[in-house]
């Protein structure tokens, strides 16, 4: 069973927040655009799913955000810190570039919601198709990608640029041979469970002797209650058991964590993820370019990925569309997609580098904090300064 040969100005590979959200600004612009995606439509997958305040300028921008609110995410309005020496921090949410509150929707919402918007911009999307290799053109210039449909029907699709959105584990950067650029050593392993919680109404760090935990209101009445640790002490810990380590690893983080947890219904089971460092990747070439975690990941222990993707969809869609025109070679301005990403990062990936090595004190902490708070208030002022390309019409 095959398919035929389609024609488009841009294939993505990926259809989770980087891809679908670089999808939908780049044919609102007008170009035509497929999207393949490996997963169901509507499908979840592992998050921090707090949206910081980039993220939520990003959605609102371009129109999005009003359907994470109608579908019932609470809005967020304080950030509670706490600390091993008993310090702790009640941030507001003050209003800033027209966002009042925070919100950390479910990733099988907050994809879809961008998947139908970029369908109505016209983007041509593909659930349950996998990308198994590339097209290049004489010159060895990435052309497009073949693939597979979950029934066997070949996909071949034809394309000026390939946008690899796929994940740290990516296809695309496998194929094209993306170096990496910089390589972390430090990683975070996470147990998380979804609890009840319908009168939470803001997010919730602790940090402790060795160990964080979190909690993150999210869709339907629940929170999203997370630990973590470095990958060597939750391998030893799960020897005990996965309860008995989330256990452990609350009373790490800090007995006040504990107390605001005993009281919290499970609503899912126990799920875990084992740690990967973070990592960047050159991100563009010929024919080919990067985003979201495909290009740069860092540990989620910031909770900043979401936010990262919507950025960096925004930065790359914005050069995409120069380089398409003729305004600036396509080279140079893939280049400079690249090295606008990395400055807005530097600090972010710099300081969660730090807090995912697990052996800071109080103060450490704090001011590893205070620092990630500058770098993120510099993304906004950047975003705010931009024109956006995908402004709802």
């Amino acid at each position: 069973m095959s398919s035929p040969t389609r024609a488009v100005d841009v294939v993505v590979v990926g259809g989770r927040v980087a891809g679908a959200s670089t999808a939908l600004l780049l044919a609102r612009a007008g170009l035509s655009v497929a999207l393949v995606d490996r997963g169901r439509r509507g499908s979840d997958t592992l998050s921090t799913h707090a949206l910081m305040r980039g993220g939520v300028l990003q959605l609102s921008r371009w129109g999005v955000l009003a359907s994470v609110v109608a579908a019932g995410t609470p809005a967020v309005r304080r950030t509670l810190f706490r600390y091993a020496d008993g310090e702790v921090a009640d941030v507001a949410i003050r209003p800033r570039a027209g966002v009042d509150a925070l919100y950390a929707p479910r990733r099988h919402l907050l994809d879809r919601l961008l998947v139908e918007a970029a369908e109505e911009a016209g983007v041509r999307v593909l659930h349950e198709a996998t990308v198994t290799s590339l097209h290049r053109d004489r010159s060895g210039r990435v052309a497009g990608v073949a693939g597979r449909t979950g029934s066997g029907a070949r996909v071949d699709l034809t394309a000026g640029l390939t946008i690899g959105a796929d994940g740290i584990r990516s296809r695309v950067a496998e194929q094209v041979g993306a170096r990496t650029t910089w390589q972390g050593r430090s990683a975070s392993a996470v147990l998380y469970r979804y609890v009840d919680d319908p009168l939470a109404d803001g997010f919730e760090w602790t940090y402790g002797t060795g160990a964080g935990a979190g909690i993150i209101p999210t869709d339907d009445g629940a929170s999203c209650l997370f630990v973590a640790t470095t990958p060597a002490r939750m391998r030893r810990v799960r020897r005990l058991g996965v309860e008995q380590a989330f256990t452990e690893l609350l009373v790490a983080a800090g007995h006040a964590a504990a107390e605001r947890a005993s009281g919290l219904r499970p609503v899912s089971p126990v799920r875990g993820w084992g740690g990967v460092p973070g990592f960047a990747r050159a991100s563009s070439g010929p024919g080919w370019a990067l985003v979201g975690d495909a290009g740069c990941f860092k540990d989620p222990i910031t909770s900043h990925g979401i936010t990262d993707a919507l950025r960096d969809a925004e930065l790359l869609a914005r050069e995409v569309l120069a380089g398409h025109s003729g305004a600036v070679p396509e080279r140079r301005a893939l280049a400079r997609y690249e090295a606008t990403r990395d400055r807005l990062s530097r600090d972010l990936v710099e300081v969660t580098e730090q807090v995912a090595a697990y052996d800071w004190d109080p103060p450490g902490v704090r001011s590893l904090l205070r620092r990630f708070s500058a770098a993120m208030a510099d993304e906004v002022d950047h975003l705010e300064r931009l024109d956006p390309v995908g402004s709802a019409h």
